[in-house]
């Protein structure tokens, strides 16, 4: 999903359609305290103007005119800039960090068919042969290729790295869409999740029959479905970037959602509950047809165990559970 209209690809897209020529610099691997992480990207526009960040501003300006360079000579150059090396302080990164970067031509077929996937809210990961300079842009859940069994992983874990595939060194730059976090009961803990969910940028949305509990005053800017779990997500289906979390406490209203949940693609499953209610729930799953492995990805009790006992304090583990999750897929 492209996130707003400062969106770097989305801007270069526009550059290239008018007609410029772009060079897309973007950082594979960072160390100590440099700035931007892997998959920060910034892009360059023949004339100087440039889009995005590779490190906060320490070194844009060596990257404009190493862009400027790549666009001439209409070929990939790998850049390197650590404290220890007098580029380094040239180029501004005194913060003691060293950050390495992948700049090269970018085509309009290229940006178009990223930002195409983007659109539609899909997960994309491109694909760089670091000698010859070849692209390739990866739908890593609809492809069968084996680059795609690498760009799954990465995508899976939320990580943009450099491997080795058919004898030589690739570069995966991932896009994720925001992660759907789907709640079933619009309780207290829901509403400190909301709370702490919308500055991460998850997509949240809410299920809940009970009218009386999801309502706009309680969850203002928030979707509210009103149908049963398996209804609602009928309509809605979760994905490989969903993560769903049963708190009503009834269930009634839980069973239905973790059937669907255990059945789909979503990352993460977990579900409110005390070690007794989580075994007599794992015990109506085993005999609604649920293996022992199905039954493993589920968390319960949800959440990391810190002791949590407030709705905020157990808001605030779930949401480090599923931040671990999604970075150690």
């Amino acid at each position: 999903m492209i996130a707003s209209p400062d969106d770097p690809l989305l801007i270069a897209e526009s550059w290239l359609t008018a007609g410029f020529r772009v060079a897309l610099a973007t950082v594979m691997s960072t160390w100590g305290s440099a700035p931007r992480s892997a998959g920060s990207q910034m892009v360059v526009r023949e004339d100087g103007a440039f889009a995005g960040s590779v490190s906060a501003g320490c070194v844009e300006g060596a990257v404009i005119e190493a862009a400027r360079h790549v666009l001439a000579e209409n070929k990939l150059q790998r850049l390197d800039y650590g404290v220890a090396d007098s580029s380094a302080w040239e180029a501004g990164l005194t913060c003691g960090g060293r950050i390495a970067l992948v700049v090269e031509p970018l085509t309009a077929a290229t940006a178009t068919a990223w930002n195409a996937l983007r659109r539609r809210g899909r997960a994309v990961v491109r694909a760089v042969h670091l000698a010859s300079g070849e692209a390739r842009i990866l739908d890593p859940y609809d492809d069968a290729s084996p680059l795609a069994d690498f760009a799954r992983h990465a995508a899976r874990r939320d990580q943009s790295i450099e491997i080795a595939y058919d004898g030589a060194d690739w570069f995966l730059t991932v896009a994720n869409p925001p992660v759907d976090l789907v709640l079933i009961g619009a309780v207290h803990i829901a509403q400190a999740l909301a709370r702490i969910a919308g500055p991460l940028g998850y997509a949240l949305r809410i299920i809940d029959p009970r009218a009386a509990f999801a309502t706009a005053d309680r969850f203002p800017g928030i979707p509210l479905f009103h149908d049963y779990p398996d209804e609602a997500l009928a309509g809605a289906p979760l994905h490989a970037r969903s993560a769903l979390v049963a708190l009503a406490h009834d269930p009634k209203i839980d069973d239905p959602a973790l059937t669907v949940a255990l059945k789909s693609l979503a990352f993460y499953v977990g579900a409110l509950g005390s070690k007794k209610t989580q075994a007599d729930r794992r015990q109506r799953l085993h005999d609604a047809g649920f293996s022992d492995s199905d039954l493993a990805r589920l968390h319960g009790p949800v959440g990391l165990p810190i002791g949590s006992k407030t709705p905020e304090e157990i808001a605030v583990s779930i949401v480090a559970d599923l931040i671990a999750t999604v970075h150690n897929a």
